[in-house]
């Protein structure tokens, strides 16, 4: 239940206005309005036990799979990977539109526990005129992003983000490491951040750095 509240906090951070669900049995997803949903996100054991509820929806079903674990023709997502990978996956299936026609899988992997989390649970993404919203919200928030963080602070984000730790952004901008420290909790504070991942997602949301660069 960890993982699966882990990946609704990602989610509503890189799409702000869909509905992220989780359910917690197959059962209680069958009973909802599952068609609406944009997106599944389901256990590797779920899928396997009701492969074809999702085979039929195959390009809206990504499956949660412990390592690097492939499924012909469908999207995978490694849950036993880095935080910073799991997002870069969410992000580039963001930036794909959602429509990816081929197979795709994170298989990075650090050392995180390789327990697959508990499989009776079903993450669905629920978004209506998804698509228009998204451009219309994307360019709202990158206007109102622009004046939120100064100059400097956007400097320490998108190397924060590329993954160097406070040293070694010091380094790169040749400030002193106390400096860096001061800037990285003005941003966490002006961006509500929880935690790395909250910077990570903004400084790709609105442009500071490419997917491609995490």
């Amino acid at each position: 239940m960890l993982a699966a509240v882990g990946l609704q906090h990602f989610l509503e951070d890189i799409i702000p206005f869909a509905e992220v669900r989780i359910f917690t049995s197959f059962e209680s997803l069958q009973q909802s309005e599952h068609e609406h949903f944009v997106h599944f996100f389901v256990a590797s054991r779920i899928y396997f036990e009701h492969t074809q509820f999702f085979r039929e929806r195959n390009q809206r079903s990504m499956v949660l799979v412990n390592g690097d674990m492939q499924i012909n023709g469908v999207l995978t997502l490694n849950v036993c990977q880095s935080e910073q990978q799991v997002i870069k996956a969410l992000l580039g299936l963001h930036s794909m539109g959602h429509t990816s026609h081929s197979h795709s899988s994170a298989t990075a992997s650090d050392g995180m526990p390789k327990e697959m989390p508990h499989g009776e649970m079903n993450h669905a993404m629920h978004s209506q005129e998804m698509h228009s919203q998204e451009e219309n919200l994307a360019m709202q928030s990158q206007e109102a992003n622009q004046s939120l963080l100064s100059a400097r602070e956007v400097e320490v984000a998108r190397l924060l983000a590329k993954g160097l730790i406070n040293k070694e952004v010091a380094d790169a901008l040749n400030i002193s490491l106390t400096t860096v420290i001061s800037h990285r909790k003005n941003i966490m504070m002006k961006l509500h951040a929880r935690s790395l991942a909250d910077i990570i997602i903004y400084s790709v949301v609105n442009g500071l750095i490419d997917v491609g660069e995490l």
